[in-house]
């Protein structure tokens, strides 16, 4: 009896699939990109890495994380928009695609309030043109990052078929809009998709507007904590690692899939965060509370069934050691992060 591989075995180049196999990889420098990236090069895959460095957080952390990948034979990197069709064209000219994993994000619930404009362009209207290009081009096979957010106001712990049309800031609509273009293009055009919801993704390297990325640093550099609430609210904290290994595991299956990808273990509190990172800075944070927004999710917790029957995907990481790897990443990278603003 033949073995039905998983998605994660497929998408981690199990020993059956060796052929070399050429990805698009855009927002490149962000966050999960350049994890991302970086796993498909150890994997064996060409990457070409595309992303704009814009300003929405200091260009060197995005600088600092793409260096490395730029050392890889196999990494072709350049600098364009996605929102930039003409930009676009001239990629899938130039090279031929296997696959598109589009990382390009705005990201953030409350900077989307400030810029809704933004957050339109390049998390909707940049999928769009980038379907259009993979149907022009013959690439049936897309992977799109989504986010939880899109579950605010829904019991927990989340599922894939919560009815999640109603959302409630500008950045989780324009995540729906997009999921909602993938579905359309998997209907008319057949291809495979796989959109991936995102729950509180942290790590070395880390996005600074995050809460785990500005915890260790207001500590590390013994500055007041801002603290939304009372800390009583939770998040399903997902290490960085085990969102890369998912991403490129769902490049294994076929078909249209909206999966969660989250951390497999207990909701953290934010008290509780704060209380692991103060032990590993071997400091006492001193923390000043503001009023809670109400855009915020108050808790997050993620139901991964799905992703451990179709991706064979299970988190590896807890919250402990994962805060542990950030913290030794922030003390190790100080002098980079000295000039990172908050």
């Amino acid at each position: 009896m033949n073995k039905r591989w998983t998605g994660l075995e497929v998408g981690l180049r199990h020993p059956l699939f060796q052929s070399v196999m050429n990805l698009l990889i855009t927002g490149c420098a962000g966050f999960i990109g350049a994890r991302t990236s970086a796993l498909a090069l150890e994997s064996g895959y060409e990457v070409v890495g595309l992303d704009n460095l814009n300003g929405y957080y200091d260009v060197e952390l995005k600088r600092h994380r793409i260096k490395p990948l730029r050392n890889h034979d196999g990494f072709h990197f350049h600098e364009i928009d996605i929102e930039d069709g003409c930009a676009l064209d001239r990629i899938f000219s130039a090279y031929e695609f296997d696959a598109v994993i589009n990382l390009a994000a705005r990201a953030g619930v409350r900077a989307s309030l400030l810029d809704p404009h933004a957050y339109m362009h390049t998390n909707t209207v940049a999928t769009l043109n980038l379907l259009e290009r993979m149907v022009g081009n013959g690439i049936s096979k897309f992977v799109m990052a989504s986010t939880s957010s899109l579950y605010a106001g829904h019991p927990t712990p989340f599922a894939e078929d919560a009815d999640v049309t109603k959302p409630i800031s500008p950045y989780a609509a324009t995540k729906l809009a997009a999921e909602s273009l993938c579905h359309v293009w998997h209907r008319i055009y057949g291809l495979d998709i796989s959109v991936l919801r995102y729950f509180t993704v942290y790590g070395p390297a880390g996005r600074p507007d995050m809460a785990p990325f500005r915890f260790c640093e207001w500590i590390r550099r013994e500055a007041p904590i801002t603290l939304y609430g009372n800390g009583s609210q939770t998040r399903d904290f997902t290490y960085i690692d085990d969102i890369a290994k998912g991403t490129m595991a769902s490049l294994g299956i076929s078909g249209y899939e909206v999966i969660n990808l989250g951390g497999g273990y207990p909701s953290l509190r934010i008290d509780a965060l704060i209380s692991l990172l103060e032990r590993e800075f071997k400091k006492v944070a001193r923390v000043e509370k503001q009023s809670f927004n109400e855009t915020d999710m108050r808790d997050t917790s993620a139901d991964i069934t799905k992703a451990r029957s179709l991706l064979g995907w299970e988190p590896q990481v807890s919250p402990e050691e994962g805060l542990r790897r950030t913290a030794s990443w922030h003390k190790e990278n100080a002098l980079l992060l000295d000039g990172i603003r908050l």
